[in-house]
């Protein structure tokens, strides 16, 4: 059980804006605890390191004896940035990045009039205000002595050091939040039904999104998203879910309905700083001479890309969805059981979209009406967000998929120790679009076409569940097969993200996992995932437009060969009443590639984090002081490693400027838990 507030709770940075996709796996199922008919209360408070300080507490209780309960819950958190930032000549000035700053409140009601109804309606907002994501260097490119050059030496890491956790942006990373929704949810057992349970879910979701970005993770002024309405999103999601489950003597069975509707509004702006177009110069003459696009443009130097002009977006997206479901299992004999699923879905998308350009992209039209500069300065210098044919141009797309999905599944247990199954699953994800700009490159005319394919798994395992040595072992263990077709791969680009379709990915593994708890005191569990995941041999080629590196039958990005975990917990009694908890865990992960476009240079070495907690407190936990520390070892990580954009080695692109948002450092802190 997860309340908004905690660390499980959304982080911002890491939005992906190519949006309309429904996940078909790997969800995490967030189940918010409801409202009791008896009083209760708890909070907490905590303080750690990067100045952390929050707390929370909720209060549950009748409010209507035997019919009404409520439960209110709040929470409010802050902490300092992970990354120290070096802002150059500004206008930035805040010193730090990665910060953390919010409140969320949530409020439920549980109405149960009579024994077979019940209503529970839940409201919640939650308001961000936090830095993010200012990002590090962890190799040098040949732009490096430029951006040098422009900054009298301090406008980037040389030699990177990226676990020093020093930034470089001279713009602001300000992200703002608000995030609310509405829910309720009936539960009916009708006598006239049998014994059949009703349920319906009606929902509304409205997220907002505004956000500044320093693009080029440089102190030097080159280009930037501005923290304005420019850079603003809203996602409005109404949804009903309806269904209908029950059982008989051989068959369980669910039958339902889903309806969605989505509609976001994003608007997108990415603008030259005012040392762009020097910085452009001095690109395309080998640092010699920052005036070189009033070469090619015939313009007066500084008139070619203005400081704060450049590309202004707007998309609208809606997508309604449409889906009927049916779960059921046959329970043929006491030991053996069929379960079969079924899921119809129609998607339905539509977009959109108005590209301008705040200046008209004077700076290219000038370049190509003047004649003179070669095709690789043009490529330069006719960018998207620059192009001249994107004025004032506007596009709209569809996107239709109806598709079925479903999973079959035969188990069979041999006593009450072990259980074992096979199963086959064919699972779905829609299609969508990019929200950005693409252009022929050859051409520079706008591609209207932005739409990326749906995406599907067909997915075959088989495993073992056990329970031994008088429940005191719980031992399961998986092998699995799993074909992609058309992966919605999600590159980040150092400027957006871009979903590319990949025909083909198989993953084929083991994983097994176990909790071993030899008496009250003592508990541990682990797990060990062996995943090996490839593109196929013929995508290679289909990857090049997004600058792949790996070779046929690569791994895949973000996809360790080897992972696992371990934690141990002991209780130990301090007195009758007193007891103090100790808990250890550890996460291994082996190598692994953290860029898209699989450049060796983005590869993680394995690594593993350790997290640790010492609670003391009274055995009916009325009270508990717990000390704790996460990454106890400060172990150096990179989430995501990108290009820098713009610092690229056209010759040997390893060898371009790379940058990386890292994972969190060491952090430790002490949490008082009360609860009445």
């Amino acid at each position: 059980v997860v309340e908004p507030g905690t660390d499980a709770a959304y982080s911002p940075g890491w939005q992906q804006w190519n949006t309309g996709i429904q996940y078909g796996g790997g969800v995490i199922n967030v189940i918010t605890k409801a409202p009791s008919f008896h009083f209760g209360a708890d909070g907490e408070l905590t303080v750690g390191n990067y100045g952390a300080v929050g707390g929370s507490a909720s209060v549950t209780g009748p409010i209507v004896e035997d019919k009404l309960a409520g439960r209110l819950y709040f929470a409010d958190r802050q902490r300092d940035g992970y990354y120290k930032v070096k802002t150059g000549a500004g206008p930035r000035t805040a010193g730090d990045d990665q910060t953390q700053d919010f409140w969320t409140l949530r409020g439920q009601l549980l109405y149960a009039p009579q024994g077979n109804v019940e209503w529970r309606f839940i409201g919640d907002y939650t308001k961000r205000n936090e830095r993010c994501c200012a990002a590090v260097q962890v190799q040098d490119g040949p732009t490096t002595p430029i951006i040098q050059a422009l900054t009298a030496g301090t406008g980037i890491a040389s030699p990177p050091n990226p676990y020093a956790r020093v930034a470089y942006a001279n713009r602001d990373t300000n992200n703002v939040i608000e995030d609310g929704g509405v829910s309720a949810e009936l539960n009916w057992t009708p006598a006239a039904l049998g014994g059949a349970k009703l349920t319906a879910i009606t929902a509304y979701r409205n997220w907002k999104h505004r956000a500044g970005s320093d693009v080029d993770y440089t102190d030097a002024d080159i280009f930037y998203n501005p923290s304005t309405n420019a850079n603003r999103d809203e996602f409005k999601t109404f949804s009903e879910e309806i269904r209908l489950a029950g059982k008989t003597d051989k068959l369980d069975w669910l039958v339902g309905g889903f309806y969605s509707n989505e509609d976001l509004h994003h608007n997108y702006s990415l603008v030259y700083g005012a040392q762009y177009e020097p910085y452009l110069g001095l690109l395309l003459s080998s640092g010699t001479n920052p005036a070189t696009v009033s070469l090619l443009s015939g313009r007066p130097y500084g008139t070619n890309y203005v400081s704060g002009q450049g590309a202004v977006d707007t998309y609208h997206q809606t997508d309604e969805t449409f889906a009927l479901f049916t779960n059921e299992t046959l329970h043929v004999t006491d030991k053996f059981e069929i379960t079969a699923g079924l899921r119809y879905t129609d998607d339905r998308k539509k977009v959109t979209s108005l590209a301008t350009n705040s200046d008209s992209g004077v700076g290219c039209g000038s370049v190509l009406a003047h004649g003179v500069a070669p095709p690789l300065a043009i490529a330069l210098l006719c960018l998207p967000f620059e192009n001249p044919f994107f004025n004032n141009w506007s596009n709209a797309q569809r996107h239709n998929e109806d598709e079925l999905a479903g999973t079959i599944k035969g188990s069979y247990r041999f006593n009450r120790q072990i259980l074992t199954y096979i199963s086959y699953a064919r699972g779905y994800k829609a299609g969508g679009f990019n929200l950005d700009r693409t252009q022929n490159g050859l051409t520079l005319q706008p591609v209207r076409d932005t739409s990326f394919k749906g995406e599907f798994v067909d997915s075959y395992e088989a495993g073992v569940k056990s329970t031994l040595f008088d429940r005191t072992l719980l031992l399961n263990a998986t092998v699995f097969d799993q074909t992609f077709t058309n992966f919605q791969l999600n590159t980040f680009t150092g400027l957006v993200f871009v979903v590319d379709s990949v025909p083909v990915v198989h993953s084929k593994g083991v994983d097994a996992d176990f909790v071993w708890m030899p008496d009250n005191a003592l508990s541990v569990q682990g797990g060990v995932t062996y995943a090996d995941t490839r593109y196929t041999h013929a995508d290679q080629a289909s990857l090049l437009p997004t600058g792949f590196e790996g070779a046929a039958g690569s791994r895949m990005s973000l996809a360790p060969l080897w992972s696992g975990s371990g934690s141990v917990t002991y209780k130990l009694d301090l007195s009758p009443d007193y007891q103090a908890r100790f808990n250890i865990g550890a996460k291994y992960s082996s190598a692994y590639n953290t860029g898209s476009n699989l450049n060796p240079n983005k590869v993680q070495k394995a690594y593993t984090l350790a997290n640790g907690r010492i609670s003391v407190g009274p055995k009916s936990k009325a009270w508990t002081v717990e000390l704790w520390g996460e990454n106890l070892f400060n172990q150096h990580y990179k989430q995501v490693a990108f290009d820098g954009p713009f610092q690229g080695n056209l010759a040997s692109p390893s060898q371009g400027t790379i940058d990386a948002f890292l994972g969190a450092p060491q952090t430790y802190g002490v949490t008082f838990r009360a609860k009445y």
